[in-house]
């Protein structure tokens, strides 16, 4: 999937746009300049008024602009200028403490919200009732308890303003947490929290700046309010609501005294909201894609299962040293092959609590998927019954169509699963470690340090607010623990390895200023940070021309050859698994159907999918005599949901009969190691050149 950057605020040097922005605007710099004259004006009042604020001339009461008094006196004889300029200072701090608290507040709250489902239904019911609450009312019964003290009031109302801030904050809070490049910080390592501060508050805070500053207006409107009702600092202190007040009592005798306190409040309110107006232009956030808070798992119910081992030598047609799980229920249907086990081996028990057999433990630099099973909460399973063993040092590619579960099963690997999906049952081992059931914690010690994440997008690994430098030291900061000199000497050397020439230019450079194919590696240096040991690549040359596919397909081979890693490469390209795997397993409609090492599936395939597959290809490796048609599989992969309980491809094989509508467990080869998902499959073999003929829905073919 593509995502265009240009829907994100997209260059770490926000604060300078933002700054351009505002001084080519007229309206703002104005604003800037009268509201740091009047800061100025009211600190510097001593130095170069004339009178004192609170100085009286019994003799010029209630007198118009003159050049003694530039705005006139009051009903004492104050100069109205001394008083108006004097109170500003205060006004306008006092103004900054509602915005302040309320953001203080805010911004943490709406980070822990949007990574947990608990905390966010939590706090929308307590931003609900915040809102609902009668601030006015709360206000004054406050000043009522503890007197006119405007910075404790302010507080209060700051508070207040949770619920009306909370609501602006959690829409683009949640739709940036499930940012393409949060999935990134989170394979590379990066902690929830740390990852919600470093990239989801930098791509907010042009919100977070304007809400500030339409709240700092609110705030000198609630002081001065509550002066004009008596309710604010007392008489002889000057307030701008008090002043009001006095020129209202006085309107009929001199309506001039309105007139000089208004406007500066008038003029004050519109400076702010200008600001605001000028700073909220050309925000945006896109959709809304990954979450990385894993669900709390649900043992699976209770139910009897036939369990039969298959010991090593036997004659039996399964893996030696395998263990099959077949529900109880579906033992009438079973293969012939079970019966072939010793009785010994077959038994008929209870699952644990977890509803799975004990899983095996992975050696060192191993990853062994066993049985796993994924589905929707509350609906239907997506991959069921996955089993993949990558080794140390070996490529394992994992093919199929559109569909059939290769994505999900990778990202559920690093605990990266979509909203409403889950792990039901079977595990996941890296070493000792069960990923399918960690927590983040332990997920996080996994992430970025043995296991990195290269996926066929970029922008799933670029935060578009950093430049290239920052975001490639940061991860090797943290991956490594080392000082910023190191890890910028450590970038460079990325870069060099992953073959980009112009290291120094790439380094100061950001996401969109550079190509995808640069992109491409530059997301598999971020990969390499943490020097793991094995990298889950989803189809990382799809968006890629050719030309650039096979750079980067031999940076990924000299990659294995030179560090020893292993790779997980999901794909829909039989050549790129040709060109790159030792192994490969192919998935349909959530399930295994074949593995075993390349030469052996691609050149001797077993399974009817797999032959289409190949037959499909116009690179393919196999020799088809007689004719030069491309096969066409007829029909889709079925919806999750409607599988059936036999073989999933049924449908659509030109092979199928009654008995692939049974149960098959993955058999073994008969060419090799590996497995097959097919009871047809000594019949069929050798026969892949037929899907090269026209074949109806359903098979008809002997």
């Amino acid at each position: 999937m593509t995502v265009s950057t240009t829907s994100i605020l997209t260059i770490r040097r926000s604060e300078r746009k933002r700054a351009h922005r505002l001084f080519r605007s007229p309206t703002a710099v104005l604003a800037l300049i009268w509201l740091i004259g009047l800061v100025v004006a009211s600190l510097t009042s001593p130095l170069w008024l004339r009178y004192g604020p609170l100085e009286q001339d019994l003799t010029a009461v209630l007198q118009g602009p003159s050049v003694a008094h530039l705005l006139g006196t009051d009903e004492l004889g104050r100069d109205l200028l001394s008083r108006i300029v004097t109170a500003a200072a205060s006004t306008l701090a006092i103004g900054c403490i509602p915005p302040i608290v309320a953001v203080l507040i805010t911004v943490p709250v709406t980070l822990w919200a949007v990574r947990s489902a608990r905390a966010e239904a939590t706090m929308n019911r307590v931003s609900e009732i915040v809102m609902s609450l009668p601030g006015t009312v709360i206000i004054l019964a406050f000043i009522a308890a503890v007197g006119t003290n405007m910075p404790l009031v302010m507080t209060l109302l700051g508070v207040l303003l949770f619920g009306a801030l909370y609501r602006i904050f959690f829409g683009q809070a949640k739709a940036l947490q499930k940012q393409l490049f949060i999935e990134a910080a989170a394979v590379d390592g990066v902690r929830p929290t740390a990852a919600s501060f470093r990239h989801v508050l930098p791509n907010m805070s042009t919100t977070v700046i304007v809400q500030f500053v339409l709240f700092f207006g609110v705030g000198i409107m609630m002081q001065a309010g509550l002066a004009f009702i008596g309710l604010g600092p007392q008489p002889p202190e000057p307030t701008w609501g008090g002043m009001i007040q006095t020129a209202a009592r006085f309107i009929f005798q001199q309506p001039w005294m309105m007139v000089p306190t208004g406007a500066v409040l008038a003029l004050t309110i519109i400076a702010a909201n200008s600001l605001a107006d000028v700073l909220s232009g050309g925000a945006a956030t896109p959709p809304p894609l990954v979450a990385l808070r894993r669900r709390k798992k649900k043992p699976a119910p209770d139910a009897e299962y036939v369990v039969a081992v298959a010991p090593a030598g036997a004659g039996a047609s399964l893996p030696a040293e395998a263990t099959v799980l077949f529900p109880v229920e579906t033992v009438a249907d079973l293969p012939e092959v079970v019966a072939t086990l010793p009785a010994d081996n077959i038994e008929t028990s209870a699952p644990d609590l977890t509803g799975r057999t004990p899983a095996r433990t992975a050696a060192d630099g191993e990853l062994i998927i066993d049985d796993l099973v994924l589905g929707v909460d509350g609906g239907p399973a997506l991959v069921t019954g996955v089993s993949l063993r990558v080794q140390p040092g070996r490529v394992m590619g994992l093919v199929g169509e559109s569909g059939c579960g290769k994505s999900v099963t990778s990202y559920a690997i690093l605990g990266l699963l979509s909203p409403g999906l889950s792990v039901r049952s079977g595990s996941i081992r890296w070493g000792r470690a069960d990923l399918a059931q960690a927590d983040e914690r332990t997920l996080a010690k996994v992430r970025g340090h043995d296991i990195a994440f290269i996926s066929q997008e970029p922008a799933r690994a670029l935060d578009p607010m950093f430049t290239i430098g920052w975001q490639l030291g940061a991860a090797v900061k943290r991956l490594r623990r080392v000082g910023a000199r190191d890890a910028k000497s450590i970038a460079g050397q990325l870069l060099e390895d992953v073959g980009i020439v112009d290291v120094p230019r790439v380094l100061g450079s950001y996401p969109h200023q550079i190509s995808g194919g640069m992109a491409q590696r530059v997301a598999i240096a971020l990969a390499l940070a943490g020097s793991p040991r094995l990298l889950v690549a989803d189809e990382p040359t799809t968006a890629l021309d050719v030309t650039i596919q096979a750079e980067i397909l031999a940076l990924l081979r000299g990659l294995v050859a030179s560090r020893g890693m292993s790779i997980i490469l999901v794909t829909h390209d039989l050549g790129v698994v040709a060109d790159l795997c030792d192994d490969v397993s192919v998935m349909y409609a959530g399930q295994i159907v074949e593995t075993g090492t390349v030469r052996d599936v691609l050149v001797r395939p077993e399974h009817p999918y797999t032959m289409a597959l190949l037959a499909a290809d116009p690179h393919a490796i196999l020799d088809f005599d007689g004719t030069s048609r491309l096969a066409s599989i007829p029909g889709q992969v079925p919806l999750p949901g409607s599988w059936t309980t036999g073989c999933r491809f049924a449908q659509r094989c030109r092979f199928a009969r009654d008995e692939c509508l049974t149960a098959i467990p993955l058999l073994p080869r008969a060419e090799g190691d590996g497995g097959v998902r097919c009871v047809r499959r000594d019949e069929v073999r050798g026969r892949q050149e037929e899907w090269r003929r026209p074949v109806a829905i359903g098979g008809g073919d002997l």
